[in-house]
């Protein structure tokens, strides 16, 4: 857990630069990026450590913003802006934020059929959108992670060697393959039921690239981590209902690359990993080993 006093300072003044107070402070998250509810309508999302993390600069954070708004002028299931702040990022005392309106979660299971359906609507209603991202941007950046837990000793050399080898021929699986804008981080936990629905937010890894890769990142844990496959058949048939059929070779090529992306990052999102956090990344690392390419 974080000091959180530096960015709810600095989320304050940006409110008071535009001529709003904070009427409260409920801390929703605490941890690389911070999440505060300072009003009743408005959360702001401030990035604690985007001047020493793995991910620097407010690069990401600007993406996230520039597709939400568009998303939001083409009725998509997503969390709106507030539309009383910048829609850009916003950067007060170096720490990157953004603001957006409050959405009340509801109690209950995500209906993993509908997450896909309202997921794959999003992104059918990107196509064709012009936006100035990055081509499979998550796992390129996967290369330079690997490289700093390499420098940091975080992982084993075997291990390393595996990922590298799984993301490096993944990417060259995938050149010439079609490209469009995805979210980047397609997994439930970015799926929110709320008063309003169910809507899906966090589209900070947004890239250019196969949409085979966001249904792999859709199915991924539910497929390695449960052996659910009848949620991964509701959540295929979810998606194939606003979207279509999908190449199963790309499929195949993105859920690897995908499950390496996910354990180049472990060591830096779960420094202490407790004992379930670890089992999950051996699993992962174990089904790479034993998963043909």
């Amino acid at each position: 857990m974080r000091d959180p006093r530096a960015g709810i300072e600095a989320a304050v003044a940006a409110l008071k630069a535009q001529g709003l107070e904070a009427d409260r402070c409920e801390i929703l998250q605490n941890g690389s990026t911070l999440v505060l509810r300072l009003r009743e309508d408005l959360v702001s999302r401030v990035v604690h450590d985007a001047g020493d993390g793995a991910r620097s600069g407010v690069e990401w954070f600007a993406r996230e913003n520039t597709l939400a708004a568009h998303l939001m002028a083409a009725g998509a299931p997503v969390i709106a802006l507030h539309p009383a702040m910048p829609m850009t990022p916003v950067v007060r005392a170096g720490l990157p934020m953004s603001f957006w309106c409050f959405v009340q979660r509801m109690p209950g299971e995500v209906d993993v059929h509908e997450a896909a359906r309202l997921l794959a609507r999003c992104l059918r209603l990107a196509q064709g959108v012009s936006l100035d991202l990055p081509v499979l941007a998550v796992p390129r950046e996967a290369i330079g992670v690997l490289a700093q837990v390499a420098r940091r000793g975080l992982m084993s050399a075997e291990d390393l060697a595996l990922l590298r080898e799984v993301i490096v021929h993944g990417l060259q699986e995938l050149e010439g393959a079609p490209q469009q804008v995805l979210h980047g981080d397609a997994h439930l936990g970015n799926a929110m039921l709320t008063t309003q629905g169910l809507l899906w937010t966090d589209w900070e890894d947004a890239f250019l690239g196969p949409l085979e890769w966001d249904l792999a990142s859709l199915i991924c844990n539910a497929r390695l981590l449960d052996g659910d496959e009848t949620a991964v058949e509701a959540m295929s048939k979810g998606w194939a209902q606003e979207l279509g059929p999908w190449d199963e070779q790309r499929l195949r090529v993105c859920l690897r690359l995908r499950v390496a992306v996910i354990c180049a990052w472990y060591p830096l999102l779960y420094p202490a990993a407790d004992g379930g956090r670890q089992a999950k990344l051996r699993q992962r690392l174990q089904w790479l080993r034993e998963s043909s390419p």
